[in-house]
């Protein structure tokens, strides 16, 4: 009994245990949001366009006419937001179509059970060591949402594994956000950076590598030590519950193998990912493209495995019914953004955290400036948004408080990476854990642990960027 209210209590004093639902905790950012608008000032800096992108004028902040938003545009706000987001919610069906088609082919059950057949579940420990950094790179050298094909993999990996799919988002999810987010090569977040700054491209790429490479030891360690939790005891892991359907080995290890079917279905599905690759790198595709070529695979797929019309159109709608929970998400999560657009809010909030940091010493004026980022990315999470919107003024202000410009940009990809493990504004981050099918709640609970390490890290490392005069 007293073990029992032991235990109890000090699963009460851990806050993010009881994170609230996903649906829920949205809905009191949007009340929160809206409330702003009446206390915050609407305002906005003046913008220039360079190289076709709109970039914020240091010290053009000037005070709109207040634009607060009711009850009505409150709820106004959720359509736009799907419409606004229209392509990365048919990025996720378009997904969960083709692993839906995939599925039903048994294509990638026997694949991911004839590769743990031969590596074996002794060495299952490694595989998931491996696995994230594999994740991880795709990450640093692919990009985000260009890898949402991926994440379904680590989920059937994970489940033959004998782990969960949290593990299966820790492994995909989790590593791909950290290589993406400190990637010493992000177009998106150090490209833009260091075009504003002036400084050679990707330039400082060392300092940036090794925390990187420090960031996914961590996502690593914590992956192999959640997996040895829930092999002792699954029930104790965050994937108890979850729909496991169509996903998990339907027989034991030993009775896999290959078909020639199989091994068409994952050719073509590599095929397809290889095409989008050298559309991405070479056209510069985006979300419609890789959509379409998502589609194209799963009719090539269902074609090869001799699925009948009916059959087809079954495996559409089932996949659509497990992918839409994460698709609302998707819609949802960004009718935040709408809201703050409609409010004028969003560069008084980047202008008053940049008086802030006015007057600080040296070194926690490096760590103020990531905080600062940590905040404005919940509000305007896409990297290369958030880059001209604050930069052009964190550069300046940097200088003047003794940090290089380098130094200034590394203090804003760790505010904007490293919090992207937890954005609930991201609809990259809901798109990929819908694919994992892992609650918003449930992943919060998850990975808050690492964010808070990796934070506690990259600090560390903004320290000695001050320290050396990182350039």
């Amino acid at each position: 009994m007293e073990n029992s209210s032991l235990q109890q209590g000090q699963t009460q004093g851990k806050w993010y245990q009881r994170v609230p639902h996903a649906v829920t905790m949205l809905f009191g950012i949007i009340v929160l949001v809206t409330v702003l608008t009446y206390l915050l000032p609407a305002g906005s800096y003046d913008r220039v366009t360079v190289d076709g992108r709109e970039r914020v004028v240091p010290g053009s902040y000037t005070l709109l006419p207040s634009s607060p938003v009711g009850l009505l545009d409150m709820f106004k706000a959720i359509p736009l937001g799907f419409k606004a987001a229209a392509e990365i919610i048919f990025i996720v069906l378009a997904g969960g179509i083709m692993f839906g088609i995939m599925e039903k082919s048994k294509a990638v059950e026997n694949t991911v059970g004839a590769l743990v057949k031969k590596l074996g579940l002794e060495r299952k420990y490694l595989v998931v060591v491996i696995m994230t950094f594999v994740y991880g790179a795709l990450g640093i050298t692919i990009g985000y949402e260009n890898n949402i094909a991926m994440v379904p993999v680590a989920a059937v990996l994970s489940l033959a594994l004998g782990g969960d799919l949290v593990l299966a988002a820790g492994i995909s999810v989790g590593a791909m956000t950290i290589g993406f987010g400190l990637s010493p090569i992000n177009p998106y977040t150090v490209g833009t950076g260091h075009k504003i700054a002036e400084l050679p491209l990707f330039s400082g790429a060392g300092l940036r590598s090794v925390l990187c490479f420090a960031g996914l030891c961590i996502m690593a360690w914590y992956n192999v030590r959640y997996f040895k939790r829930i092999s002792r005891d699954r029930t104790h892991g965050l994937g108890a519950g979850l729909n496991e359907a169509g996903i998990s080995l339907s027989k034991p290890i030993q009775a896999y193998s290959m078909t020639l079917n199989n091994w068409l279905v994952i050719l073509v599905f590599m095929t397809g990912l290889g095409v989008s690759l050298y559309g991405i790198f070479v056209y510069h595709w985006y979300i419609n493209e890789l959509s379409s070529i998502f589609l194209m695979v799963a009719l090539a797929s269902a074609l090869i495995s001799r699925m009948s019309a009916t059959s087809i159109s079954e495996g559409i709608l089932e996949a659509i019914g497990k992918a839409a929970p994460g698709a609302f998400m998707v819609g949802y999560a960004t009718s935040i953004k709408v809201l703050m657009e409609t409010g004028n809010i969003s560069d008084t909030i980047s202008y008053h955290l940049s008086r802030l940091l006015e007057g600080l010493p040296l070194y926690a004026s490096a760590i103020g400036m990531s905080v600062a980022q940590c905040v404005i990315n919940l509000f305007i999470p896409s990297g290369s948004g958030q880059a001209l919107a604050t930069l052009p003024v964190m550069i300046p202000l940097g200088e003047v408080l003794g940090l290089t410009r380098q130094t200034t940009i590394l203090a804003f990809q760790v505010g904007d990476g490293v919090t992207n493990l937890i954005n609930p504004t991201l609809g990259g981050l809901i798109a990929m854990l819908s694919m994992c099918r892992v609650p918003l709640d449930r992943w919060l609970k998850f990975i808050f642990p690492i964010l808070v390490a990796i934070l506690a890290m990259a600090w560390v490392m903004l320290i000695v960027a001050v320290a050396i005069g990182y350039e």
